[in-house]
Formats: C-alpha cells, sequence, structure tokens
C-alpha cells in the first residue's frame, strides 16, 4: 500500500522528462555566487599584482631562470672594477707604455678643480644631495615630458654611475629578456635603480662623485677625467678652468656629438647651457656667466693610443709576454690596471740606443760615400756588379705593392702608373736630430732610399739572472718595424767559432792543446756522394804555425777551426751549440764551424755566451720581473729559470779562451784598446768578433764580469753591403757600438757597474790545462789584426765553387 505523501510518477509533470532534471537554483542565488567569485578574483589578481611588484626587485637580483641577466653582487658593490690601463715600467720605476680599451688613470676628489662637481650637479642631478640614488620628482617630471613628445633623461648620477660602472646593458648583463623591444629597457631601468639605492648605501656622495668622474667616457677614447683633462687640454684634473670644466661635463651628454675636437660649434652650444646651470645654481654670477659663453674653446688636443708610449722594438716580445701571463691566469692587460715591470733598465736602454746610433750615422756615411766613389747602388752580386732590376723586384713583396696590384688587378699601366706617382712623405734620415725629414718621393723611390741603410740590433743580459736590460731592434721603430734582435737572423760567421772550442773542451781538450795552422782538405759524405771542402784563410796564406786553440780562437784561424771540427764531429758541435742556448735549426756541416750552417739570432747569441759566463749554467732570458695589481700587491714574481748546460770548468774555460781576444798577439778584439775608459783597475773583457761572406754581416759579442752584450750590424739584404773594404768587418762595424756603450756604461755610476776582472778559476782545474808557457799578451795598445777570413769552398770533384760564410 503506498504512502499517502507519495505522489505518483504520472502526476509530478505533464513532461516526464522533469524528472531527470536537477531543480534549478533560485534566480537570486544565483547573482550573489558570482558577485563573489569576481572579488575573489580580482582579490587573487591583486595578491598576484602585489606579490609580483614586491618580488620583482628580488627576481631581478637572483636573475631568476636566468631572464633578466647578471647584475652585481655585493663583492662587485664593494669594490667596483673600473677599466684601467696596464702600466708598463722599467727595471729602474719609468713608465714606458701602456695598455688600454679605455684610457682611465682616477685620481681623488681633492685633485679635481671643484668647477668638475658644480657642473656636473648643476647639469646632471640638480637634486643630488637630496635623494638616496633615485629622484622621484625627476622621473615624474620625465613621464610627464615623454607623454608630450619631449624626451628627457632622469637618471641621478648615481643611476648613470651604475650604468657605466657595471656594464648593466652589456654582455652577460643582459639576459633573456634583455633583446626583447620595450622590456629589455625596464629591466635594464630596474637594474640601475637598484644599484644606484645599493651604491648611496654603500658610498658618501663626495665617494660616488668621485667614482663618477673617473668613470665617464669624455670622447676621443678618454675615459676619467685625469685622461680627459690630458686629452683635450694639456693639462691636470686640478687646474681645470671654469670654461674647461664646463665643456667637459658638456661633453657627457653625448660624447660624440659634443666632442670639441671634431664638433666645436656643437661643443660650445652645450658648454653654454652648463654655464647657464652653473648661474640658475647661484656658482656663478649673471654677469660672470655672459663673460664665460663668449669665450672659444682653446684646445690643446693630443690622444694617446690603446698601446702608449714610447715606439720600442722590445714592446712586442713584452706584450706577448704578458698575454700569454694573463690568458694563463685571468688577467685582462687592457682593463685590469696591471702594473707590469720589466728587466729593462731605462737608463742603459738609453746607452744602447746612443751607442748604436752614434756608431751607425757615421758608418752609414761611410757606406754612402763608398758606393758613391764607385758610382752605384749598394745592392751587389758576388762578383761586385749592380743587381739589375733589384728594387722593381723587391717591391713585389711589399704590402704595399699587394695592395695596388689587386686595386688595379688587369690594369698594368695604372698599377705601373701607381708605383711611379710622387707625393710627399716623411721618412728616415741621420741628417737631423730629430731622425725624420720630407722628400718627394714615388713608393720605388721610397723603397730605394731605405734599402741604402745599414741596419742594427743590439741586446745586453745579465747572465747571472737572464735579465735583459738593454734590446735595441734597429735604427728607429717609427720607420724601421723590423726586430734585428729576436724576429731577425743571419749567419753568424766566427762569432760561431767558440761553440766549436766549446765541444772541444767538453770532451778532454785544452785551451793549451795544438793545430797547426796549414792548409787541409776536409772529406765527407753528403747525401750519399763523397764531397771535399777546403776552407782557406783569408790571406790565403797558412803560417805553419802550431798554434794553440786558445791563440787559433784569438786570431780566428779557419784552418785550425776547421781541422778541430772535423776531429770533434760536426754533429757534436751542432749539440752543443744547442745546449747553451742556439734554438734554430743547424746543419751538422763541415761549415759549422765557421758560421755558415744556419741563421741565427742575437737574442739566442747573447742567451748562448751568457752560459759561460754563469758557470755553465743557462738562464733562460727574461724580460718580466714582476707583476702587480692595481693596488700594488705583487701577483706574479719572475724568478730566474736556470738549468745547468755544460760544465763549471768548461765554462770557466770558455771565458778565458774569449779573453784571448784582447790578450793574445794579432787577437781580433783589439780594437777595443780605442776606448780608454774600459781599461781600468785591471778590468777585463772576453769577446769575438765575426763578419761572413762579402761582408753582409757583422757581429762582436762582448762578455764583461757583469753583463754579456751581441751587436749585428748589416744590409736589410744580405746583397747589400761593404765590398772588399775593411770597413765591412764585424771588428769595424760591431766592435765600436759594444766599446762606446761599455764605456757609457762604467761611467754612468748610478746603474753600479764597475770594472774588474773575471771570477777565478774552479780550484780544483788542473792549471797545466789553460797556462800553456806560451801565450804572447799584448800591451795596452792595439795590435794589428784583420777581422775577416772569408772562406771559399771548394768542391773540386764537382767543379763547384760555394761560397762558405766565415769570419772573424
Amino acid at each position: 500500500m503506498a504512502d499517502e505523501n507519495t505522489v505518483p510518477a504520472s502526476a509530478a509533470a505533464p513532461n516526464s522528462d522533469l524528472t531527470n532534471k536537477p531543480l534549478a537554483a533560485p534566480r537570486g542565488r544565483r547573482r550573489g555566487g558570482g558577485a563573489r567569485w569576481a572579488v575573489r578574483l580580482a582579490w587573487g589578481l591583486f595578491v598576484v599584482v602585489v606579490g609580483v611588484v614586491l618580488l620583482y626587485p628580488a627576481l631581478v637580483r637572483s636573475n631568476f631562470l636566468f631572464l633578466f641577466g647578471k647584475s652585481p653582487g655585493l663583492e662587485e658593490l664593494e669594490n667596483p672594477k673600473v677599466e684601467q690601463p696596464s702600466e708598463v715600467l722599467t727595471a729602474d720605476g719609468v713608465q714606458i707604455g701602456r695598455y688600454f680599451r679605455e684610457n682611465r688613470s682616477p685620481v681623488p676628489l681633492n685633485e679635481m678643480s671643484p668647477w668638475l662637481t658644480k657642473a656636473l650637479i648643476a647639469t646632471e642631478d640638480a637634486r643630488y644631495y637630496e635623494h638616496a640614488g633615485i629622484d622621484p620628482q625627476a622621473l615624474l617630471s620625465t613621464v610627464y615630458f615623454t607623454l608630450r613628445g619631449d624626451k628627457r633623461g632622469g637618471s641621478t648620477i648615481s643611476q648613470q654611475l651604475a650604468k657605466n660602472l657595471y656594464k648593466i646593458r652589456r654582455g652577460e648583463s643582459r639576459g633573456a629578456l634583455g633583446s626583447v623591444p620595450g622590456l629589455g629597457v625596464v629591466v635594464a631601468k630596474t637594474k640601475e635603480w637598484l644599484t644606484a639605492v645599493e651604491l648611496e648605501r654603500r658610498y658618501t656622495k663626495p665617494e660616488i662623485l668621485r667614482m663618477y668622474l673617473n668613470t665617464v667616457e669624455y670622447g676621443s677614447n678618454a675615459f676619467g677625467i685625469k685622461v680627459a683633462a690630458k686629452t683635450f687640454f694639456g693639462t691636470t684634473p686640478d687646474s681645470l678652468t671654469p670654461v674647461q670644466a664646463a665643456t667637459l661635463i658638456g661633453v657627457l651628454n653625448n660624447p660624440t656629438a659634443f666632442n670639441p675636437r671634431f664638433h666645436p660649434a656643437a661643443s660650445r652650444r652645450r658648454r653654454n647651457v652648463v654655464l647657464q646651470r652653473l648661474g640658475q645654481a647661484g656658482a656663478l654670477k649673471p654677469a660672470e656667466v655672459k663673460a664665460l659663453q663668449a669665450e672659444p674653446i682653446v684646445l690643446d688636443y693630443h690622444v694617446e693610443r690603446h698601446i702608449d708610449g714610447p715606439d720600442t722594438y722590445f714592446r712586442g716580445a713584452i706584450g706577448q709576454a704578458v698575454s700569454k701571463w694573463c690568458d694563463a691566469h685571468g688577467y685582462d692587460m687592457y682593463r685590469d690596471g696591471l702594473r707590469i715591470y720589466t728587466t729593462i733598465d731605462s737608463r742603459m736602454q738609453d746607452h744602447a740606443e746612443e751607442a748604436v746610433a752614434g756608431r751607425m750615422k757615421s758608418l752609414q756615411q761611410q757606406f754612402d760615400n763608398f758606393w758613391r766613389n764607385k758610382g752605384q747602388n749598394p745592392w751587389v752580386d758576388e762578383e761586385g756588379h749592380e743587381i739589375p732590376d733589384f728594387i722593381e723586384t723587391q717591391i713585389k713583396r711589399t704590402e704595399s705593392y699587394k695592395s695596388l696590384a689587386a686595386r688595379y688587378r688587369g690594369q698594368p699601366q695604372r698599377l705601373d702608373s701607381a708605383l711611379h706617382a710622387k707625393r710627399p712623405m716623411k721618412v728616415f734620415t741621420w741628417k737631423k736630430k730629430d731622425r725624420d725629414t720630407t722628400l718627394v718621393l714615388s713608393p720605388l723611390d721610397s723603397l730605394a732610399y731605405y734599402k741604402h741603410f745599414l741596419q742594427a740590433g743590439m741586446m745586453t743580459m745579465d747572465p747571472y739572472t737572464g735579465a735583459v736590460k738593454a734590446w735595441v731592434g734597429g735604427l728607429d721603430y717609427r720607420f724601421f718595424q723590423y726586430d734585428h734582435v729576436k724576429q731577425g737572423r743571419r749567419q753568424a760567421g766566427s762569432t760561431f767559432k767558440p761553440f766549436v772550442y766549446l765541444t772541444a773542451l767538453a770532451n778532454g781538450y785544452s785551451p793549451c792543446d795544438r793545430i797547426r795552422d796549414q792548409r787541409v782538405t776536409i772529406n765527407y759524405i753528403e747525401n750519399g756522394k763523397p764531397m771535399e771542402w777546403q776552407p782557406d784563410n783569408v790571406t790565403r796564406e797558412y803560417t805553419g804555425i802550431n798554434m794553440t786553440l786558445r791563440a787559433a780562437m784569438a786570431r780566428s784561424v779557419n784552418s785550425v777551426t776547421a781541422q778541430l771540427t772535423e776531429k770533434v764531429g760536426w754533429g757534436k758541435v751542432a749539440d752543443y751549440a744547442h745546449k747553451v742556448g742556439i734554438t734554430s735549426p743547424l746543419l751538422p756541416v763541415p761549415s759549422i764551424g765557421l758560421g755558415s750552417a744556419g741563421d741565427v739570432s742575437v737574442y739566442e747569441m747573447v742567451d748562448a755566451y751568457s752560459t759561460f759566463m754563469n758557470s755553465g749554467f743557462r738562464s733562460q732570458p727574461r724580460l718580466l720581473a714582476r707583476i702587480e695589481d692595481r693596488n700594488g700587491n705583487v701577483i706574479q714574481q719572475f724568478d730566474p729559470v736556470q738549468r745547468r748546460a755544460i760544465t763549471p770548468e768548461t765554462a770557466w774555460l770558455m771565458t778565458y779562451m774569449l779573453r784571448g781576444g784582447m790578450e793574445e798577439t794579432g787577437g781580433t778584439s783589439q780594437g777595443l784598446w780605442d776606448f780608454p775608459e774600459l781599461w781600468h783597475k785591471d778590468n777585463q773583457i772576453g769577446g769575438k768578433t765575426g763578419t761572413t761572406s762579402n761582408y753582409s754581416d757583422g757581429w762582436y759579442m762582448g762578455l764583461t764580469k757583469d753583463l754579456v752584450s751581441g751587436v749585428w750590424v748589416g744590409g736589410e739584404d744580405r746583397s747589400i753591403h761593404f765590398f772588399r773594404s775593411q770597413q765591412g768587418e764585424g771588428g769595424r762595424m760591431a766592435l765600436p757600438v759594444f766599446g762606446r756603450y761599455m764605456e757609457k756604461i762604467y761611467q754612468d755610476k748610478a746603474l753600479g757597474y764597475d770594472y774588474g776582472p773575471f771570477p777565478k778559476a774552479p780550484a780544483d782545474l788542473n792549471k797545466r790545462r789553460y797556462q800553456c808557457g806560451s801565450t804572447e799578451y799584448t800591451s795596452r795598445r792595439r795590435r794589428s789584426s784583420t777581422d775577416t777570413t772569408a772562406a771559399d769552398a771548394l768542391l773540386e770533384q764537382l767543379n763547384v765553387r760555394v761560397k762558405v760564410d766565415s769570419s772573424r
């Protein structure tokens, strides 16, 4: 029986589908729920927005998901790294160069003119002392004028400092959003604001001004006020006048558009705006503003290059060494403000340059007169005949020719016209004190002019530490960039002979052993073929004297050297030369002892001879002494690097042999008696001369108890030389450079180099090995000695005449 309250299904509604549908909510209830949903949504959005706004600075600082880019950390804020040039200094503290991308030298605020800070604040940030890094009034003003289409800056000095100091808009500071138009600017501005506030928290207002003026760019690659004052006005920051200070502050708005050197009118208008702002700030009276605005901008303009300093040959070698060190240790020599101390002594460098210039000037005059009297140019073949079309052939090797040939490809007539087109050009000369003059020359004329000059290279080293004290790579780096100390390699002539005697001494011979001066024929195998070599003495004569090895080396006797080379083995000679410092390839041939087995540099020869003075230790040549950071802390000390090359006994015997050039009758170093200032307090000097075939190269290697020096003199090309003249000998071309130089070294008492004998022989050395009892010592006057022994290699079986470089 059904319940009375039960409603039959058929009576629920005429449409039975209603029984399957939920009951609809009342209309008023549905409206109330939607309102609450909207409120909740709005409140959620508000929370999100507020959260984002509150978290946004933290997200920017933390570079969330790498979106915002790197921001300055605490360490960078506390110790900001301003790009600062690295200085190159000599051992005696003289600055000889700087490396920089942004030329900047920070100075304290008290060494700046007060007009700078007054002009800066009046122009860039009038409420500087009232805000904490961000100026709300300036920001509102910027928005207002931007909406009106008048774009104005609102950055405070602190914001500008943040942008310049930390490169907020560059490199890793950009982040993933940095390239999004509009959004990247917002992120960058945010970082500027945040960094500006942090700077204001950590630094005083004067400190921020100091950092700003030392950081910003003033145009012409001048960063920082010290360099700007020097670049534009040739003065210091503390000496800047109101007009000069206003000019430099005016440039900051746009260092290119307001550069007073290139845009004087625009710069003057901007300067006058700065002066007007000074008047509005009360720093100048109206009459003063008007008077100063009427003044012209007077410049004393001088731009420093990225590598600044006097042009020197050794700077390239220093730059390479420092760059390699920086790469290995994470420094940048163009940015980190390093102080790079070299081993070069500026006083010794000056003496070396004066000695080279003094000798080369007079030698060039002799050279010019020699060939003028012959009525021909100095580029000659072995018979002394001028080489035809020499200049036309040589110019094709030059970069200028290659550039012209590319420009006029397929147009030989235009190329020829360009090569003969004359124009004024500054060239090197010995006739003027400043060593330059202007001549009207064509490219062919210019090349011919320069080919007439004899060149030179000289280096001095402390043999005990490897410290290079002087380095003269040529006549004048402005005109001749090729370095004849390390870059240039030539045959060494008889300066290579000591390596033959070294090999002999190291293998049981003594200076007292004897070999007869006689004509000799040396048979050997070359490329599987039997060969013979007959070296000649320079006079084509042989004394027949059974000479001691010391006397033979002192007199540079070819026949004895050739015989000794055969006895010890020419392969061994090459080995011992490499042991003591020669790094260039050497051919193991019979003529190696006469210096014709390979080309070597002055740098190598000084290194090798220094091993003799340093008791058989080879000291690696050093140009760097130490490197300091910008605060003066030593971060790298370059200590001597040495290794044992030969025994102390052999090394001492070699110095004894080299003294023979002065002490033995007929020694080839006798020309040093012409320099009387060398001979005080029983001073001793060892050395060896060298002259290659046809007088192409003149050498002198000189040793004192403290220093080893090498000098090379010759033409730029081997075909340019004296011809059959004693003026072309090493004893006449190169030895006088050494003599003049050492006189200056001894006279300069501040250097501390004094006269004296060489070190004594080792106590355990048997005196019978070197005290021959037949040594003839010269008196202190020059004895006749011929410096050249041009050797002819006669290969009779092949009927071929081969010229072999040999020399004394």
